[in-house]
């Protein structure tokens, strides 16, 4: 094993010693002398001194060698005088030891590559591995008669066999003797064309051959003429060079484009960062992009730029013909630097779900004067529906109208478009039909024309079907994120367009495209997969016909880096050195080459020497090393190596020169292996190792200082020491670079700082999880658990607590399953709190940590007692519920049962069995168990418990049912069983309730149900029938009572009585109280929404404000308002209403009722106000109206009229005598005249009138005769006028029949008297005087202008004369008639 480490470890040297060391040693000494002469020779002087050498040991110079002034003036004297000499002998000296050195060390590489190359062969036998180019052969333009040189690095187990073809015919260097000449040296492959000719111009192909597999690589020769003729050939496979570009710049790649994955319709810019020497912003360099090794060229579809030390490549629009393999070519000084990767180009979401992807590289064939043939590539179609078929559209050059070429899906993938305009220009695309619906259309063609042209392109192929399918399929590793899937061309090939390779997940049965335009060749890379997931792969062939069958799947591959030698480690430090040894530690290799690194080998030489030493042939495991056997006081170099599986790495550079004197200062040396854990975007953890040297105590604490890239200002992230060796640090900013050193502190001060630390980039890796704290359900195990977002083969979950390795610590158990590893707590309690974390080998950097807190432990502790005890958790405890028929339901239901589970239930100590009187049930699906009691008694109260068995897992539950809370279910059961009783005849199904209609009407409702036609509704208040206009009708199942204008008379208690022959029900509701405050509510509710505005009306007593509403009860709850003072009703301002309005009137008015006034109705949520101002105009003609009315009403109460006494009608017997006598009033003391048939009764011995005291009237007849028979009347009049009463007398002679009566009729007609005398109606000829503006029909709502008045009415009768006729009985003076209104505006 030492001899392989040996061989492995020597491989070319990465850098060169210098060798004129003289100088370094020269100018420390000279820096030493003067800080000699500056110093004294105290204990502190000799403290720094140790310490300054340990930071940076140097070369002294002894004391003997000294000199005094004299001496070296009379030194350099002849110094000057020998100086051209020695500087001629020094410069000869340091040449012949550079020659010797370059010689030397070529040899020694020379033995090494030899060695190397047949130890490395050994080590791979075991290896099987298909052949594979580590570099590919690479395309050249030259000039004629110049050699061309192709190579090629190829890999492969067993070794492959290398053959190389000119365009695909085999190259037979004997019988071109001195043309060809064909080498392998080391693994690397070459041909050689010597004296290149035009006809050179080919494609040359490298076929490695093995037992496991073929790989080929191709590259273009193109011979040029020096005149520039253009004798050259082309094949368009591989991008070529054109003119050679005149630029003498010097152009590095800085930053490359990655694989890049875009979808259809979004864009995707492929930039690539650069170096440029001279940068000359007017002379960018010339930079040349292909796809699929064809040149592009800027257009709508590819945008170009260069500059700005940057060449780009935007793509505004994709579709997946973009799809490919792009390569950027930038011209230099020395010939040409390329950059390639692939981008990825998805289908876009679908128009319907299911629907196919769109076709893509429509292209025009057979361009004729009337047709074009147009065909096309399928889509792939993983897991969509078959396709069906495809429409063909076309559209005019300029125009944006597509029209659909094909009425039925084309099931192949070409179509002949007829009718074709001869000289027109067409664009074409397609789109995909399968059973879900179609595609989005593909990307359109370009411009074709319709032209006769004998020489365009045709379509080849008659042969119909489509490819056979592949053959096997095989998957490699290639890296981290990317497998390498190779398979065999299918049989039959039919004109192949490509292949479409599918992937899934191992135990998916989901695939998905690996790529979405079809691949020409027959190996692909398949990028963007998960790091550590398996998959398989399959692929099918593609031509015009559609798709062939699937190949077989690959066989599973894991997504690892492809097995390599580690890189080379780096930053090798000193740690401590005694004199003879020096411990060494370094930092781990970038890469591990897709293995574990198991072992490092150092080297060591003296400064001033070119032969390395092996130090250790054993390889050391750790990053730490202590080389012995040194010599003290001489220079070292040292460098280290690392080894995997696949063997050992390059060196690491040298590290520098380090002297190798015995540490002696009192503080500490460096710690060292920094290393960082749980990055993420604003923090992370600094972890470190103790310092080797510990100094003159021991290590106390340590100093963490950070400072961003490239910055050399460090700020010390912690005041105090830190007596651990770690450091949590937040506060960083997203993105940014920061390093970071370390500096132990002992009794004696501040030791040196570590190296400083790799940059680490303040960034979570992408789908970063953190570390979950949980309880295992089935074992009730408490653990911490992390699911990794990458994982290779050999990574490996480290778990530490307090950043302290776990190791075999018997409280915890790690186990690990796929991604995810948990750390199991056997025995937990306080002692296992603190923090924990966890880190994944061979990843980059994934980590997490979870500090376990007391609280958080004492919870799940419960949880894990929980379940390692189970219990059936209760979602309800043991309950009852009455049901119908006076049943008692007893039941508790559990969070979750199985279908295994038992149960019983125990009452009072007696286990109760499901039978006669008791119904056992359950339900799995909502964890229900109950039992249900037929026949509820008193015999039933006491303890009740219900005991569930589940497996392992129990639950039991009690309800005590005694006392009042057993009366209270018996008396529910009782209810329940008379309801059922009940319900079994006619019955209400809703009792009596109230509402109230739109126009406030209460209505008494009740429903019904089981009823028949015999069915009766009888309806009582306080135990009276009510008997409802319109009979209830019980077959339509609810009935109804209406209260129209309700109010307080209406309280009482309603009852109704539902019967027939099966029995009686009865309802009952009780309008009192709250009822009855609820009904007038409801009432003012509709009365208040449909409450006019205030109105203004005029009365001989006053003002009147009203407000009309649909209904209105003085048990609503109405409040007037004066200014925003309640008003009380009072003598002054009266409140009352009608059932149709409700009014406030004032009496008589003055200013101080002037002003605001307001209405509210309260329905006991709303209130509803009216307003109404009183003031102003409205105000002075509402008063002048009122004196009006007022004036007219005292004329009408004191005018003259007949109190009473007359009779309407007198029957009399001759020779008797007839008194007439009333009485009458008036102020002033009317006049009283008597009529007869008209005419005026004069006073004389047979008739004789009289009036006593203004009061009595009186006319007496003597002794009657037929004569006196006829119509008499009294007219009562005074200055405010009167009254016209009439008597009809008849008389009748001795022994004659008393006539019938009959009343006196006027020669016009008259209104019908009244029923007292004290009211009559006016008289015809002196009817009352018209309104200036007639009483209008209530009609709609108006507010009346206030100024409007009642006209005031002017008598017109004339004052009778004696000649006048009587006017007719119980007509009265034209008067005004009392209580007259002014004009009042319509209501609501």
């Amino acid at each position: 094993m030492a001899s392989k480490g040996i061989a492995w470890r020597m491989k070319k040297r990465v850098s060169q010693v210098k060798t004129d060391y003289a100088y370094h040693h020269t100018s420390h000494v000279a820096k030493q002398q003067m800080e000699r002469k500056s110093s004294s020779k105290s204990v502190s002087q000799v403290q720094a001194q140790a310490t300054e050498a340990m930071a940076e040991p140097a070369y002294t110079i002894p004391v003997f060698r000294q000199r005094t002034p004299e001496e070296t003036e009379e030194y350099q004297r002849v110094s000057t005088n020998v100086g051209k000499g020695l500087a001629v002998i020094q410069e000869e000296l340091h040449r012949m030891r550079m020659a010797t050195k370059a010689q030397v060390e070529s040899l020694e590489i020379e033995r090494e590559v030899q060695l190397r190359m047949t130890k490395r062969s050994d080590l791979l036998d075991d290896i099987a591995r298909m052949p594979d180019f580590m570099v590919a052969l690479r395309p050249h333009t030259v000039w004629e008669k110049t050699p061309v040189k192709l190579f090629c690095t190829v890999q492969g187990n067993p070794r492959p066999i290398v053959k190389w073809y000119k365009g695909g015919m085999p190259i037979d260097p004997p019988s071109t003797p001195g043309k060809y000449k064909i080498e392998n040296k080391y693994g690397v492959h070459s041909l050689i064309i010597s004296r290149c000719m035009v006809s050179d111009t080919a494609e040359y192909s490298a076929v490695a051959t093995n037992p496991h597999g073929t790989a080929t690589s191709k590259a273009t020769v193109t011979v040029k003429r020096p005149s520039g003729a253009g004798e050259y050939c082309h094949l368009g496979l591989v991008p070529h060079l054109t003119d050679i570009h005149p630029s003498k710049l010097e152009v590095s790649f800085l930053d490359r484009f990655p694989v890049s994955f875009g979808v259809e319709g979004s864009s995707v810019s492929l930039v690539c960062t650069m170096v440029v020497v001279p940068d000359l912003p007017n002379l960018p360099p010339h930079a040349q992009w292909y796809r699929d090794d064809k040149l592009l060229k800027p257009g709508k579809l590819v945008e170009m730029a260069v500059g700005g030390s940057a060449a780009s490549l935007t793509l505004p629009h994709l579709a997946k013909d973009d799809e490919g393999l792009y390569t950027v070519r930038i011209f230099t000084k020395d010939g040409t630097t390329e950059h390639s990767a692939y981008l990825f180009v998805s289908d876009a979401p679908p128009s319907a779900a299911g629907a196919p992807g769109a076709p893509m590289s429509v292209k025009a064939y057979d361009i004729n004067s009337d047709y074009v043939l147009v065909a096309w590539k399928p889509p792939n179609t993983v897991n969509e529906a078959p396709i069906a078929g495809y429409f063909v559209d076309r559209c005019e050059a300029g125009s944006d109208t597509w029209v659909q070429c094909n009425d039925a899906p084309v099931k192949v993938c070409k179509y002949p478009v007829h009718g074709l305009s001869v000289g027109r220009s067409y664009h074409f695309r397609v789109r995909a039909v399968n059973s879900a619906g179609i595609s989005r259309p593909s990307r359109k063609s370009d411009k074709v024309t319709a032209i006769d042209a004998a020489e365009n392109e045709r379509l080849q192929g008659t042969d119909e079907g489509v490819p056979s399918a592949p053959g096997q399929v095989v998957a490699t590793r290639n890296t981290k994120t990317s497998v390498f899937v190779q398979w065999e061309a299918p049989k039959h090939l039919k004109h192949l367009m490509g292949y479409y390779i599918d992937g899934r997940v191992v135990g998916s049965k989901d695939w998905f495209a690996c790529n979405h335009k079809p691949f020409k060749h027959t190996r692909f890379v398949v990028h963007g997969l998960i790091p550590g997931e398996s998959y398989v792969f399959r692929v099918q062939a593609v031509n015009v016909f559609g798709l062939s069958e699937e190949s077989q799947e690959s066989t599973p591959i894991s997504v690892e880096p492809a097995l390599a030698t580690p890189s080379s480690p780096f930053g090798i430090t000193l740690l401590s050195c005694d004199g003879s040894s020096m411990t060494l530690a370094w930092k781990s290799p970038k890469h591990c080459g897709g293995s574990k690194v198991n072992a490092y080998y150092i080297s060591k030489r003296d400064a001033d020497t070119l032969v390395w030493n092996e130090v250790n042939l054993t390889g050391v495991k750790e990053r730490i090393c202590t080389v012995d056997n040194l010599t003290e006081g001489t220079f070292y170099e040292f460098r280290v190596q690392a080894a995997n599986m696949a063997g050992v790495g390059p060196p690491s550079s040298p590290s520098a020169p380090m002297k190798c004197v015995a540490w002696t200062a009192e503080v500490p040396g460096p710690a060292y292996d920094l290393s960082f854990s749980e990055v993420r975007s604003h923090s992370l953890v600094i972890l470190w190792k103790a310092p080797v040297y510990t100094g003159a105590s021991a290590v106390t604490g340590y100093f963490v200082d950070m400072a961003k890239k490239d910055s050399s200002e460090f700020v010390t992230l912690n005041e105090e020491a830190l007596k651990h060796r770690y450091l949590q640090v937040s506060g960083l900013e997203e993105g940014q670079f920061y390093v970071f050193r370390v500096r132990a502190v002992n009794a004696k001060g501040v030791g040196k700082a570590s190296q400083l630390s790799e940059p680490v980039c303040a960034r979570a890796l992408p789908g970063t999880k953190e570390i979950v704290a949980g309880v295992d359900e089935e074992t009730g195990d408490i653990y911490l658990s992390l699911e990794a977002c990458e994982i290779c083969e050999t990574s490996k979950f480290e778990w530490s607590k307090n950043y302290k390795p776990i190791g075999d610590c018997p409280r915890l158990a790690v186990t690990t399953k796929g991604r995810t590893s948990r750390l199991i707590f056997t025995n937990p309690d306080k002692d296992d709190l603190g923090r924990y974390s966890v880190v994944v080998t061979d990843t980059d950097g994934v980590s997490s940590s979870h500090t376990l807190t007391e609280d958080a432990l004492n919870t799940m502790l419960e949880l894990s007692h929980a379940i390692r005890n189970p219990i059936i958790p209760l979602k309800h405890g043991l309950n009852y519920e009455v049901l119908e028929k006076g049943h008692v339901r007893f039941w508790a239901q559990a969070v979750k049962l199985s279908p295994a589970v038992s149960y019983r239930f125990i009452v009072n100590d007696k286990e109760v069995t499901s039978g006669e009187g008791h119904k056992f049930s359950h339900d799995v699906a909502t964890g229900i168990v109950q039992m249900t009691v037929d026949q509820f008694t008193r015999a039933n109260e006491g303890t009740y418990t219900v005991q569930i068995h589940d497996g392992k897992a129990k639950a039991q539950s009690s309800l005590v049912l005694v006392g009042d809370v057993f009366k209270a279910a018996l008396k529910e059961a009782e209810f329940q069983r008379k309801e059922h009783i009940r319900k079994q005849g006619a019955h209400f199904s809703e009792y009596l309730y109230f509402t109230v209609t739109e126009d406030c009407t209460v209505l008494l409702t009740c429903k019904v149900a089981n009823v028949k036609k015999e069915t009766t509704l009888h309806w009582y208040k306080e135990d009276d029938e009510i008997v409802p206009e319109t009979p209830p009708n019980v077959m339509s199942g609810a009935c109804a009572l209406p209260l129209p204008l309700f109010s307080r008379k209406d309280q009482g208690v309603f009852k109704a009585v539902l019967g027939d022959d099966r029995g009686k029900d009865t309802s009952t509701i009780d309008i009192s109280g709250k009822v009855f405050d609820d009904i007038i509510n409801a009432v003012a509710k509709i009365a208040g929404a449909s409450a006019s505005d205030l109105v203004l009306q005029c009365t001989p007593e006053g003002i009147r404000l009203q407000c009309y509403m649909s209904y209105y009860t003085e048990e609503m709850k109405t409040v007037w308002k004066h200014k925003e003072s309640k008003i009380a009703s009072s003598e002054k301002m009266r409140i009352g209403g009608t059932a149709e309005m409700a009014w406030m009137q004032i009496c008589d008015p003055s200013d101080k009722e002037k002003g605001h006034y307001t209405m509210e109705i309260f329905d006991g949520v709303t209130t509803h106000t009216r307003t109404f101002d009183l003031s102003g105009q409205a105000y002075t003609d509402a008063y002048e109206e009122y004196l009006r009315l007022k004036a007219a009403a005292f004329a009408e109460k004191n005018r003259g009229r007949v109190v009473g006494g007359l009779p309407d009608v007198v029957t009399i017997m001759e020779e008797k005598s007839l008194s007439l006598t009333c009485t009458v009033w008036g102020e002033p003391t009317p006049e009283v005249t008597w009529f007869k048939n008209e005419q005026e009764v004069t006073c004389n011995e047979h008739t004789k009138v009289t009036f006593d005291g203004g009061k009595f009237a009186s006319l007496v007849i003597n002794k009657v005769t037929p004569d006196d028979s006829g119509k008499y009347s009294i007219n009562v009049r005074n200055k405010y006028g009167g009254e016209f009463v009439e008597i009809t007398v008849s008389v009748y002679k001795h022994g004659e029949q008393i006539p019938e009566p009959k009343l006196g009729h006027p020669k016009m007609a008259t209104a019908t008297p009244a029923a007292t005398p004290a009211t009559t109606p006016m008289p015809p000829k002196s009817p009352a005087p018209h309104s200036k503006t007639p009483t209008p029909t209530p009609s709609k709502p108006q507010t009346p202008a206030p100024s409007v008045k009642s006209p005031t009415p002017t008598p017109k009768s004339p004052t009778p004369t004696p000649k006048s006729p009587t006017p007719p009985r119980s007509v009265k003076s034209p008067t005004p008639p009392r209580f007259m209104k002014s004009p009042t505006p319509p209501r609501k």
